[in-house]
């Protein structure tokens, strides 16, 4: 693990996920990346997109405890999708079952894997990728790009459920106490770039992955090519565990 210049402030103003893409957030630093695709977001590029996802997630009847399942996939879809739920207060899950639970309200996966699932008329598929054949499925590049680029006004509490997984729900306080914990043992700060190598499935992965640099104003990079100066999940990880109860 490299060693970092300086410590990152812990802001107290960040009590829940949306407070971590506000507008005072964005800049032209990289927010994230999936070098295996070409793709790269700075954090204005990032705050604007997760509002714009929240927003059509909010169109689709996503409201505060729904449940959103999201494929375990590393492409920005499914993190974008992870904070524009988070800013409706929305739980989100990743990896989930072929048999969906009826509490889930979006459903969002590759296109090519839509038909794999089984569930009820509550639920909305969005599918991202290769554009659906079927008219009534979202298509996430085309319906979330063509949403408003504004924060959501859902009001959200770090008692909030935000993230679900098997070993159990956790709330926005926890894994934004867990985030913080990871940002102050591993020095992440601007300049570190965090390689997320991992299972979104495992809530490690996501706390140590996707929301600790993100807080400390780091980038993220997904997928079998990231890189960084260090590495969340895999057989070389530098971060083993996030201090989740």
């Amino acid at each position: 693990m490299a060693t970092y210049k300086t410590a990152v402030p812990q802001d107290v103003c960040m009590d829940v996920l949306g407070d971590v893409i506000t507008r005072d957030r964005r800049s032209d630093s990289t927010a994230l990346s999936a070098p295996t695709v070409g793709r790269c977001y700075d954090y204005r590029r990032f705050c604007t997109t997760a509002w714009k996802t929240g927003n059509f997630l909010r169109y689709l009847g996503v409201r505060d405890g729904a449940g959103v399942a999201v494929a375990d996939d590393p492409l920005p879809e499914p993190v974008l999708t992870l904070y524009g739920a988070a800013a409706l207060g929305a739980v989100v899950s990743f990896d989930p079952p072929t048999d969906v639970g009826a509490d889930v309200r979006a459903l969002v996966v590759p296109a090519g894997d839509v038909d794999a699932y089984r569930f009820g008329p509550e639920t909305k598929e969005i599918v991202y990728g290769d554009p659906p054949d079927d008219p009534s499925i979202s298509y996430f590049e085309r319906d979330v790009w063509s949403e408003n680029p504004t924060a959501p006004p859902d009001q959200v509490a770090p008692a909030d459920p935000l993230l679900r997984t098997a070993v159990g729900t956790y709330t926005h306080g926890e894994v934004l106490q867990a985030a913080r914990r990871v940002i102050g043992r591993h020095g992440i700060d601007a300049d570190s770039v965090v390689a997320v190598r991992g299972s979104f499935a495992d809530p490690t992965v996501v706390v140590a992955g996707l929301v600790a640099p993100i807080v400390a104003g780091a980038a993220v990079s997904i997928g079998p090519d990231a890189d960084g100066t260090c590495v969340v999940g895999g057989s070389k990880s530098d971060i083993d565990t996030v201090g989740l109860r």
